[in-house]
């Protein structure tokens, strides 16, 4: 598995992070999320589908 956000998509609602914080982070300087684990996490899916602007790549 690899997860990556495009950030360009990414509104920084930080509802990523509060499903899934072992996977992802907030940003505070660029104001979106990124991904500090790359190979994913058992939440990463659930992340992937309640983010609201669909951001959220996890190849398997």
């Amino acid at each position: 598995m690899r997860v990556v956000i495009e950030g360009e998509r990414c509104i920084g609602c930080g509802v990523c992070v509060q499903i899934c914080p072992d996977a992802f982070t907030l940003d505070e300087t660029r104001g979106i999320a990124r991904v500090i684990r790359p190979e994913g996490a058992r939440c990463v899916l659930d992340a992937r589908d309640s983010c609201p602007v669909s951001c959220i790549i996890v190849e398997e």
